[in-house]
């Protein structure tokens, strides 16, 4: 976060909620007029990135729900939450990838290139 985010926060914003991962929700204090109020988020520990927002705030932030949705027990087939990892070295890389070798498995015998005319 830069520091206009934190003066704006602090001139014009409420706090609504915080996570579990210490991300502090924010919706603007006084109404524009024929526009609805802002939502933001500021993260806390960690990279800002924004599939570090749980399921319970996400609704939120988008203007889905008036409220967050009320916090309960994670169920057992919920997974915990992991970080997009696309653009690191722990990405995922399908095999073929030029980073993962780039050789993949020879295409079965039954394809037939398309030509035109034929």
């Amino acid at each position: 976060m830069n520091i206009g985010t934190l003066l704006f926060t602090w001139l014009h914003g409420k706090r609504v909620g915080t996570d579990e991962t210490g991300n502090v929700y924010y919706e603007e204090r006084r109404e524009r007029a024929g526009m609805r109020r802002r939502r933001w988020v500021l993260y806390g520990r960690g990279p800002v990135e924004a599939s570090r927002v749980p399921p319970e705030w996400h609704p939120w932030l988008h203007y889905t729900t008036a409220a967050p949705l009320p916090l309960e027990p994670r169920r057992v087939w919920e997974k915990p939450h992991q970080a997009n990892l696309t653009g690191t070295p722990q990405g995922y890389r399908p095999a073929g990838h030029d980073y993962a070798g780039g050789k993949r498995a020879a295409a079965s015998g039954d394809y037939e290139a398309w030509t035109p005319g034929s």
